[in-house]
C-alpha cells in the first residue's frame, strides 16, 4: 500500500486535460492505496479571484471528483484552506528554500512574463506551498503531468535538505507520470499544454461543453497539411487529437488509425467529437446531480478536512520539535 496525493486548482471550469491527466489516474489508484485529493484554493488565489466564483468553483471541483468515481470512503477529499498546517509548513520550508530554485521554475517564468514588478510573491512562492502540500502527509507517490515534475523535484530537494539538517522527518515523494494523457496539448497550439487560463476557449474542451461546442472546437483544432491519419511525433497536432480520441473512446491509437485509413481530417474530427461527447454526457449528468446537493458536498469536504487535519497536525508537532520552537 502506498500513500498517494494529488490536487487541482478550483479556478475556472476543469477541462479534459485535468480529467485525463490528474483525476482519472487518481480514481484508478484508489483500491489498495491510501489516497488524498484536495482542491488547492490557496494556490488559486495567487492570481486574482472573484470570491463568489471561487466558492462556486470549489463545489464544482468536489462534484467533478465524485462524478469521476472518487469514493470519499477510499480517498480523503478536502479543501486545502481548511487545514492550516499547509501554510504553516510552507513558511518553515521557505526558510530552507533558495531564491535561485524558485527563479528557475518554468511555470513561474511563463506566468510572470511581461508583468515586471507586478508579479505577486504568492505566484513566485507557489512551489514551496506545493511542497508543503505533499510533504505534510508523508506522500510516497504523486501523479503529475510533465509540467509539474519540476515542482515535485523541488519538494524532493526540500525534504532531503530538511532531513539532512534536522533529522529524518519527511518521506521523499516519487512522481507517477501516466504514459498517456499526462500532457494534453492545446487544440489551438499543440506546442503548449491545454489550459483553462488560455486566452482562447478554442484551446480546451471543458468538461461541461455541450455536443455542439465540442464539435465546433474540434473542427477548428490545429492539425497540419498532411492528408493521412497516422500517429507520429512530427505531426504534433494530429498526435494530440489521436491521444484525446484514444482516452475518450478507450481504443488504442493504432485501432483508431486503422479505422480512418483512407479517410481525411473531416471524418476523423467528426468521429473524435462524437467520442468526446459520448464520454462527457454521462459525466456531466453526474456532476449536475452532485451540484444539486451542495450541503452534501460540503459535508464530504468537512469530513475529509477533519481526517486530513488529524494527520497534518501530528506531522507539524514533529516538525516544530525538530526545528526547536517547541519548549
Amino acid at each position: 500500500m502506498s500513500r498517494i496525493l494529488t490536487a487541482l486548482q478550483p479556478s475556472g471550469i476543469l477541462h479534459i486535460g485535468n480529467y485525463f491527466g490528474a483525476i482519472a489516474p487518481m480514481v484508478s489508484l484508489q483500491d489498495g492505496n491510501e489516497n488524498f485529493l484536495f482542491a488547492v484554493d490557496y494556490h488559486a488565489i495567487t492570481v486574482p479571484q472573484d470570491p463568489a466564483e471561487l466558492r462556486k468553483n470549489l463545489l464544482f471541483a468536489a462534484a467533478t471528483y465524485l462524478a469521476a468515481g472518487i469514493d470519499p470512503e477510499k480517498t480523503t477529499l478536502f479543501q486545502q484552506s481548511r487545514v492550516s498546517e499547509h501554510t504553516e509548513l510552507a513558511w518553515i520550508l521557505n526558510t530552507i528554500a533558495h531564491m535561485g530554485e524558485l527563479e528557475r521554475m518554468t511555470q513561474y517564468k511563463d506566468k510572470a512574463a511581461g508583468k515586471g514588478e507586478g508579479v505577486s510573491v504568492g505566484l513566485f512562492d507557489y512551489p514551496v506551498l506545493m511542497a508543503a502540500d505533499i510533504l505534510l502527509y508523508d506522500t510516497e507517490i504523486v501523479p503529475v503531468g510533465e509540467d509539474q515534475k519540476q515542482h515535485l523535484e523541488l519538494a524532493r530537494d526540500l525534504a532531503e535538505r530538511f532531513n539532512n539538517r534536522f533529522g529524518d522527518t519527511f518521506t521523499v515523494p516519487k512522481p507517477s507520470i501516466p504514459k498517456q494523457g499526462a500532457r494534453i496539448m492545446g487544440l489551438d497550439d499543440p506546442a503548449k499544454k491545454m489550459s483553462k487560463s488560455a486566452s482562447s476557449e478554442k484551446n480546451f474542451i471543458s468538461l461541461m461543453d455541450d455536443e455542439k461546442t465540442v464539435l465546433k472546437k474540434i473542427k477548428s483544432a490545429v492539425t497540419d497539411s498532411g492528408t493521412t491519419i497516422e500517429y507520429t511525433k512530427d505531426r504534433p497536432g494530429l498526435a494530440n487529437l489521436l491521444t484525446i480520441y484514444s482516452l475518450a473512446s478507450e481504443k488504442s491509437t493504432d485501432a483508431i488509425v486503422a479505422e480512418y485509413e483512407g479517410k481525411g481530417y473531416g471524418d476523423f474530427k467528426v468521429g473524435l467529437a462524437e467520442a468526446l461527447s459520448d464520454f462527457l454526457s454521462p459525466l456531466q449528468e453526474k456532476i449536475n446531480a452532485h451540484l444539486d446537493d451542495p450541503k452534501e458536498l460540503i459535508a464530504i469536504l468537512d469530513k475529509g478536512a477533519e481526517k486530513a487535519k488529524a494527520i497534518a497536525s501530528e506531522k507539524m508537532r514533529i516538525v516544530r520539535d525538530r526545528i526547536g520552537v517547541t519548549l
